[in-house]
Formats: structure tokens, sequence, C-alpha cells
């Protein structure tokens, strides 16, 4: 069983979240969406407090959407469900609707749209700061007590606009980044999206105009339907929901409605 928040009541919303984060990340929206929904963000194996897959089992994304899966069986939900992934997320939500079990998706700068694997430097990116941060923890807390730096630090691999994050949640995503158990084996498994031309559920894809991580050759289209809504909300970064809590929140309202 994946570690889940749970809020709210009603028709299920599964909430996934990206690489080196936590269910933590949905935290701006989950009270707002909780009003309308039951609202479900799970920890993805190897992230959070959910433990990685059994020995064996390799963290691709077809074997962490089974596992999701399973828990969603054991927990009584069996038919499709509204999915909303982010990132890694976003790409398991579009495997989820790949396999029949999504009721409607809406994926906010997915990863694995790109053409054989992500950019180079996206890896070397993420190797130099899990690194920096296991080095100086300290360092670390102490900088994103500054707007200014936040801002600096976070633009790329969260959001522009990042100096308006609280700087507690901001030392947690760093930490969390920095010491996910999972964190390598899921990101040297990650190969490309493939077979989404089939999805029949309503589809949304959402990459932000700052979106400097995942840049327009990692956002290919020729896998998913033509029915598929694309939107570039503006001054969205890469994980969007300290910056714009409210736009996040009517987008996943009005994709899974």
């Amino acid at each position: 069983m994946w570690h889940c928040e749970e809020r709210g009541e009603g028709r299920p919303l599964v909430l996934l979240h990206g690489i080196g984060m936590s269910s933590f990340a949905w935290s701006p929206v989950l009270d707002q969406l909780a009003k309308h929904r039951w609202v479900l963000a799970f920890d993805t194996a190897g992230f959070g407090k959910t433990p990685a897959l059994p020995m064996g089992v390799q963290p691709t994304v077809p074997n962490l959407v089974r596992a999701l899966l399973d828990t969603l069986d054991a927990m009584g939900i069996h038919g499709p469900v509204d999915v909303v992934g982010n990132s890694l997320g976003g790409w398991m939500a579009l495997e989820v609707a790949r396999l029949g079990r999504a009721r409607s998706v809406v994926a906010i700068s997915p990863a694995g749209l790109w053409k054989e694997h992500p950019a180079a430097w996206v890896k070397h990116f993420f190797g130099f700061m899990r690194a920096a941060t296991r080095l100086s923890p300290g360092g670390v807390e102490l900088a994103m007590k500054s707007g200014m730096l936040r801002e600096l630090l976070l633009s790329i691999p969260l959001s522009f606009g990042s100096r308006r994050m609280p700087a507690s949640d901001a030392s947690r995503s760093a930490m969390e980044f920095a010491l996910a158990p999972g964190f390598e084996a899921t990101m040297a498994n990650a190969g490309v999206f493939t077979g989404g031309q089939a999805i029949a559920c309503p589809l949304t894809v959402a990459f932000g105009t700052r979106d400097w991580l995942l840049t327009p050759g990692a956002r290919r289209r020729d896998q998913l339907p033509s029915s598929t809504r694309w939107l570039s909300p503006a001054k969205w970064g890469h994980v969007p929901m300290w910056v714009d809590p409210q736009g996040v929140t009517r987008l996943i309202l009005d994709g899974t409605a």
C-alpha cells in the first residue's frame, strides 16, 4: 500500500507528484480541492513515506502505475478515476489513461514526452542539486529563508515566482529532493511514454510559459490523441502549485469535471 494523504469526500481525485518530491507538493491546493472532491495524494514508491518497489522490480513508469493501481484496488477503488499528475506524476497519469483506468487526466508538465530520453543536462542538474543539498543542509535551510535566494535557486526545478513559497515549505521540498531514496533508480529507468494515441478519456496537458526544465523538445504531441487539450498557463514553471494555487485548482477541477 502506498502512503496517501486524504481530504474531502465524493468522487475520487488522485494526485501524483514529480520525481524527488512527495504528496507534500500538492499541499497548496489540497484544502481547496477537498471542498469538491475526495482527494487522494499519493507518495510514489521510493519517495515520501512509501517504500521502494519490491526487490528486483525496477521503478519504470509502467511498474509504478501497476503498484498504484494495486493500491487503489486495495482501497476498494476499482473503476476509472480522475488522475492529476505533475512531471513524473503527469507521465504516470498518462499511463493510467493508456491502461483504461482513468476517467479523465490533467497532466501538468508531464515527463516522458521527449524523443528518446530526458536532456542530459537535466540529469546533471538534478545530481548537482541533490549533492549540494546533502553536503550543506544547514546552508540550504538558511538560503531558503531569503525570498531572493528562493527565487534564484528554485526557478528552474520548481517555478518562477518561488519567492512567494513559504521558507519552511521550500526547505522541506529541498530536503525531500536531496534525500529521496528512490531518485537514482527512478531517473535511470526514465524511458519514453508511448502508445497513448488511443486514450479515450478527456485529457488536458499544461506546460507553463516559464517551465525551463522541460523545454519544447520534451513536449512532443505525437503519442497523444488529437483531442488532447493543450494549455500554456502564463508564468507557470515546472511545479506551479505554490506560485498559483488558485489557477492550479481551477485547472484540475475544470479538467476533471
